[in-house]
């Protein structure tokens, strides 16, 4: 049976996970959004490379889709297309999504930055996941506008603003960079849980700036002014 060999990190017991056997599980879960079982392509491939592991993530995604349909599904399976580095990942998006279905939600994985998901939604994206709001924030990196602030650098030691200015975020009305600057060098969690609040705000405020670029037909303009702040900023 095809399917994917590996160790549980938990004990090192030998694990093989078929398309079945993770439909089975996202469905136990009652996940909303369940992922088609595919192969990883490594990267970089040749092209007889890729077209195997393409084939055989086709493979296991018609017989997850058979296993995940099998009985009333508590959510959504949505297949999965694979991209890399940033300059391919837009030339395969720019290739891609005329052909995709236009009342279907596209969604693109593990990305990412704020100018990554702004050119995403420029090429037909509309939903994203990833770790780099909450892990920057543990390890002390803050989104602004202007960039990406080391909160632990020397310079908010004293530094009695917030991260931002404009950020109607709990954390930027409640405390200064320097009171977060000290959570940090204390490796006090509360440190890590108010920067991951702003670090999740600012996304969420991204999305909904985008959105409303959009409704007003003036993306192209929202994203003109969001590289112009990038390119004003001094290092943080």
């Amino acid at each position: 049976e095809e399917g994917a060999s590996f160790r549980s990190p938990v004990d090192g017991v030998p694990v093989f996970l078929s398309p079945e056997e993770s439909m089975r599980i996202q469905r136990i879960l009652g996940s909303d959004v369940a992922m088609s079982f595919d192969e990883c392509t490594p990267y970089p491939a040749g092209e007889a490379e890729a077209r195997t592991s393409m084939e055989r993530s086709m493979r296991w995604a018609l017989r997850g889709h058979a296993e995940y349909h099998r009985e009333e599904p508590p959510g959504t399976l949505f297949g999965i297309i694979l991209g890399e580095s940033e300059a391919e990942r837009n030339r395969v998006l720019e290739a891609l999504t005329p052909h995709m279905p236009p009342d279907k939600p596209r969604y693109l994985m593990g990305v990412g930055r704020p100018q990554d998901i702004l050119e995403g939604v420029r090429r037909g994206i509309d939903l994203f996941d990833c770790v780099m709001p909450t892990r920057h924030a543990r390890n002390a990196h803050l989104f602004t506008r202007r960039g990406v602030l080391n909160i632990r650098n020397s310079a908010h030691q004293r530094d009695t603003a917030p991260i931002e200015a404009d950020c109607p975020c709990y954390t930027c009305r409640h405390y200064s960079r320097s009171y977060l600057r000290h959570l940090d060098k204390c490796n006090e969690i509360l440190g890590a849980r108010l920067n991951t609040i702003h670090n999740l705000h600012f996304y969420q405020r991204l999305m909904a700036e985008i959105r409303a670029a959009i409704g007003q037909g003036r993306l192209d303009a929202y994203a003109s002014q969001f590289y112009a702040n990038l390119e004003e900023a001094a290092p943080a």
